[in-house]
């Protein structure tokens, strides 16, 4: 046999060997998940997270990108990427899982999300090792805090790529990825300008809690991170389907494809993070690392606009340091209380300027019409649910800078109470909008008087206090009519309805105490009815006023006739009628009589 045929052969009995060993060595379930030879899918939930930080702005013009060469331990080559066998990476982590109470295992699945995080995004990836500078610090103490493997906190690499703006096509939000209504039941809400999913800190504490209350239901952290992702419900349908086995991998395939993924992205996520030398990535640094950033708290309504522009700080530094403030707009109030991240060298500079902050009109940001506008707002319990609603008919001309400055709200508020992805509107378009009902906004610019003087911003002339009620399968419009004891006008007329037509889960209101009935004010009208009361020789203190239901063949006539010494003119002026043919059945008026 030739020599070089020889070489040959001993060297692919050698491959063959040791293709077997490292076979052996990568540990799969005991149930042996087979491996695949397709390619990788990339087009999942972890690429869009790490999708996310390609544009993201706060790495640009950073002046904290460390010295990679003091770290290249390796003597890499800058654009060298190394990768490994499999006996190297099982044995890598095996050494994980001897300091970790998660069971972190090595099988085909994790090695193609090591050769996502590693290789095919490895750019990306960088970026989340520097934002680990960010974030991590403070993930770490509430795991401490809450008896959580510190493990954990890969999760939310795989959850966001620590991109705290970061928001999902379902609508999840955070770098914990909250979904509304798991997100109110952890004590994050939800508001037109706070989302405190978006706020790194309040979300790391409700996902804490939320990885307790799971692990009391599983008693396995792989489990407790599969329901982290699609719900207790799949688990526990997946362990029924399984035979009742407890463990992820027993149960993988009978989970949704996306939880089918987390895991192995999870064990992946924390090989890479340890071993991110070996496979010569380094952080490409944020513009602040943890250390770099404090809180403040904000006492008073503030705009992002009035900070940048006085302290100097970059808008789209303070937005990316403060999510939870959708609109650039910190609704802090007398009774709530706000706090921002800022740049610790930035801290004291608002300390001292507190006041004059407050007081400060900014040159560009929100005009004063507009900022006046969202403490009117922040003032109420419920944004809409405390307002008016009204439907503007777009007319040639207008445009939604005008309406927004018609109706004194902002065109981000047009464009989210109409579902609007762009801000054009065209003529006859329909539009809601909210305003505030009877409120007088200070006409002052300055707040300054406000903090000096503890007036409120928003001043009631007439106290609202509404009930509502959201309409349930088989109610209509005369129903809750009778049900409230108001009449089927008013109802239409407090919610803005031209029909009698209402859908289920509307919300309605249903009695209004700021209305003609419950007022306590005097108008200029009924000031001239006194008057012509005393003309006629009755006493003003005895002059009262009655509230008449238009019956079927009413006129005013007829209905000054019901009443001594009360004429048609006297009925007209008192309820601003023009046309006595308008009247309408279960219509409401107010009548002056004698006491």
């Amino acid at each position: 046999m030739p020599y070089r045929l020889l070489q040959l052969l001993i060297l692919s009995v050698s491959l063959l060997f040791s293709s077997s060993i490292a076979a052996q060595s990568v540990r799969l379930p005991s149930d042996s998940i087979p491996e695949t030879n397709q390619d990788f899918v990339y087009d999942n939930f972890v690429v869009s997270a790490l999708d996310s930080l390609a544009n993201l702005k706060y790495f640009e013009n950073s002046a904290n990108i460390r010295n990679n060469a003091t770290k290249n331990k390796y003597n890499f080559l800058p654009n060298f990427v190394p990768t490994y066998s499999d006996s190297i990476y099982f044995t890598r982590i095996e050494l994980l899982n001897t300091e970790s109470p998660i069971d972190l295992v090595y099988n085909q699945y994790v090695r193609d999300f090591i050769n996502l995080y590693a290789v095919k995004k490895r750019g990306l990836t960088s970026r989340v090792l520097g934002l680990t500078h960010m974030y991590f610090p403070m993930i770490e103490e509430d795991l401490d805090r809450y008896d959580i493997p510190q493990e954990m906190k890969y999760l939310a690499i795989v959850e966001s790529a620590l991109n705290g703006n970061a928001r999902s096509p379902v609508g999840a939000s955070g770098i914990w990825q909250f979904m509304v209504s798991t997100g109110k039941m952890y004590d994050l809400n939800v508001s037109s300008y706070v989302d405190d999913r978006l706020d790194p800190y309040k979300s790391t504490i409700s996902a804490c809690r939320l990885f307790k209350d799971l692990y009391r239901t599983y008693h396995d952290w792989l489990l407790v991170l599969a329901a982290y992702n699609s719900g207790p419900g799949n688990v526990n349908k997946a362990i029924r389907r399984s035979g009742g086995k407890m463990t992820f991998w027993e149960i993988r395939n009978y989970l949704p494809r996306e939880t089918r993924d987390y895991v192995p992205a999870f064990i992946a996520v924390n090989y890479v993070m340890n071993y991110a030398e070996e496979h010569n990535l380094y952080p490409v640094m944020p513009k602040l690392e943890a250390y770099e950033i404090d809180t403040v708290a904000v006492k008073h309504p503030l705009t992002f606009a009035q900070i940048s522009e006085k302290l100097k700080i970059s808008l789209d530094d303070l937005m990316y340091l403060n999510p939870s403030f959708k609109r650039g707009f910190i609704p802090s109030t007398s009774e709530k209380t706000y706090f921002i991240r800022l740049p610790k060298k930035s801290v004291a500079d608002f300390i001292n300027n507190e006041t004059a902050l407050y007081a400060y009109n900014p040159v560009k940001g929100y005009d004063p019409s507009e900022f006046q506008h969202m403490i009117t707002l922040a003032t109420t319990a419920d944004v809409n649910g405390d307002l008016d609603r009204a439907i503007h008919k777009v007319r040639r001309g207008e445009s939604i800078t005008s309406i927004a400055r018609k109706y004194h709200c902002t065109i981000a508020d047009i464009r989210e109470w109409n579902h609007l992805r762009r801000s054009k509107v065209v003529p006859g378009q329909r539009l809601t909008v909210y305003t505030a009902p009877h409120r007088k906004i200070i006409k002052d610019n300055s707040i300054a008087h406000v903090q000096n003087t503890g007036v409120k911003p928003v001043v009631n002339d007439r106290l609202v206090s509404k009930k509502f009620h959201v309409v349930k399968k088989g109610e209509y419009l005369g129903k809750l009519a009778t049900k409230y004891n108001v009449s089927l006008a008013d109802l239409k007329k407090w919610n803005h309805l031209n029909a009698n037509s209402v859908q289920v889960g509307q919300r309605l209101i249903v009695s209004s105490s700021d209305s003609d009935e419950h007022s306590d004010e005097t108008t200029s009208d009924e000031k001239n009815i006194q008057v012509s009361a005393k003309k006629a020789g009755r006493d003003i203190d005895t002059v009262k006023y009655v509230y008449y239901t238009i019956q079927t063949g009413d006129t005013l006539w007829k209905i000054a006739q019901k009443y001594s010494g009360v004429s048609v003119t006297d009925i007209k002026k008192l309820n601003n009628i023009t046309d006595d043919k308008g009247l309408k059945v279960g219509q409401k008026i107010k009548v002056a009589v004698a006491g």
